[in-house]
């Protein structure tokens, strides 16, 4: 067992996925000889060809358009979309076809394809490169969307997710590529796609989150704990779409308090929909309002003040403790 980053892990999962189907190939820009923007496509190239890590032009809804013809003939496409803000790019291609294709044909073409790409902030990045866009796509019927918070179990549902028959929105948290080391299995390793992760167990609250945003999270129930004698139970989403509603209804119905994180928009975020969510599954059992920590309805700042935007531990802590209290 290996001590990997999460660029170290996604690597892993593809090499080993290809290396176990002569079927499943990579598409991106600059994905082969450089290796990607971020070097999670390192060395593909050099170990499995250039008729199957491929190098392509600028131009995302080419790249998602091919994608999808090689998906139709039974070809298992990964697609890297060089940051989250260019998926826009190919938003007909994806919307249109991608998403649609398999009700379109009455599931006679399934689309067994990944379209990989890194997203959120955190790293100083200029404009379109730091977007969080995920509720786009977890809107889109026919998608499901699936968001890693570490190397282990980022390696775990990209591999599952590209040997699932549907579509897959793959975001990647950047701001964690390599911000930490996490034991990772030599061998493969799957985890459930629509399945979310109770990362500790408690009795006083819910706290849920996911991608980069779970590191904030994490220390923010690791200081409640030792502070302040708050037993937080914390929930990694994982995937967003299709979302873990039962997980999700059982822990607030067990704690009665909620909290949700993410550092995407507000207004039609993915918190709004958690929050209706409960709302119908578990109000009889909330015992105070349920508040979310997000991002502002504003395009992402530039780098001098991106801090402001994001989430952050101190501000997870408050909300918790206000709704701990609420009477």
């Amino acid at each position: 067992m290996s001590k990997l980053t999460m660029v170290e892990a996604l690597n892993l999962a593809m090499d080993q996925e290809m290396a176990r189907d002569e079927n499943v190939c990579m598409l991106g820009e600059d994905i082969g000889i450089n290796g990607g923007v971020f070097r999670t496509t390192k060395d593909l190239q050099k170990k499995h060809g250039e008729d199957r890590v491929m190098d392509t032009p600028l131009a995302e809804c080419g790249i998602v358009g091919a994608a999808i013809g090689m998906a139709i003939y039974g070809i298992r496409p990964v697609i890297e979309i060089q940051f989250s803000g260019f998926t826009m790019q190919a938003f007909d291609q994806i919307e249109q076809n991608m998403a649609r294709l398999r009700n379109r044909t009455q599931g006679k073409y399934t689309l067994p394809m990944v379209l990989r790409t890194p997203y959120g902030g955190g790293i100083r990045a200029v404009e379109h490169h730091s977007e969080s866009r995920e509720a786009y796509w977890a809107h889109t019927p026919g998608l499901k969307v699936v968001i890693p918070s570490s190397p282990r179990n980022a390696r775990a549902l990209l591999a599952a997710s590209i040997r699932e028959d549907d579509p897959i929105v793959f975001y990647e948290p950047k701001a964690v590529y390599r911000a930490f080391r996490e034991e990772v299995p030599d061998e493969p390793e799957l985890m459930e796609i629509g399945k979310a992760d109770i990362v500790r167990a408690g009795n006083d609250l819910t706290l849920i989150s996911y991608g980069a945003m779970m590191r904030p999270c994490k220390e923010a129930v690791e200081d409640l704990a030792e502070d302040h004698n708050i037993n937080v139970e914390l929930i990694d989403l994982l995937t967003i779409s299709p979302m873990d509603t039962e997980t999700l209804t059982r822990s607030v119905q067990k704690t009665g308090r909620c909290v949700i994180v993410h550092e995407g928009h507000r207004t039609c975020g993915i918190a709004s929909e958690i929050i209706a969510r409960l709302n119908e599954s578990a109000f009889e059992y909330l015992e105070a309002p349920i508040k979310r920590i997000t991002g502002f309805d504003i395009p992402f700042p530039y780098f001098q003040v991106e801090e402001h935007f994001l989430p952050e531990s101190e501000e997870i802590v408050n909300a918790i403790k206000e709704t701990r209290n609420w009477q």
